[in-house]
């Protein structure tokens, strides 16, 4: 092999090997930048879900999503309204509102809420999340 051969080579080795290490640098420059751009922005933490006080009976609970989240909220004759996730703290099942005995419970392994959101029993490790909301004229303002 010739002197002018193996220059020949090494200058493709390398201008092959830029060119990869540049498609290797642009995949991770394009996936980090989808990234950035899927973070939720502030506005949608500003977006409000609003409800009507006659959708929520007293003593009931209806269930909504909120940002994408199972939620349910629940007229408390006693205490008012109240809004939760409705993922469970233990795994992630979706808790139902169970009016007869007055609690959340996960049907995936027994996990059991009060009202309040507190773990009463089961395996769940904290209680459900609360949503904030608050309450104007006849309107429910989530979030």
């Amino acid at each position: 092999m010739t002197l002018g051969g193996m220059m020949k080579r090494r200058r493709f080795l390398k201008i092959l090997l830029a060119f990869l290490g540049s498609i290797t640098f642009l995949s991770f420059a394009y996936s980090f930048l989808k990234f950035l751009t899927s973070l939720p922005s502030k506005s949608a933490d500003l977006q409000k879900l609003t409800i009507h006080k006659s959708d929520v009976p007293s003593g009931e609970a209806k269930n909504i999503i909120y940002h994408n989240t199972p939620a349910v909220i629940i007229n408390r004759p006693d205490k008012g309204y109240f809004a939760f996730s409705r993922t469970c703290t233990h795994l992630g099942c979706l808790v139902e509102y169970s009016k007869s005995n007055l609690k959340f419970i996960c049907p995936c392994h027994a996990g059991i809420y009060d009202l309040d959101g507190s773990v009463v029993s089961g395996p769940p490790p904290k209680p459900l999340t609360a949503i904030p909301l608050k309450i104007e004229g006849e309107t429910i303002i989530i979030g």
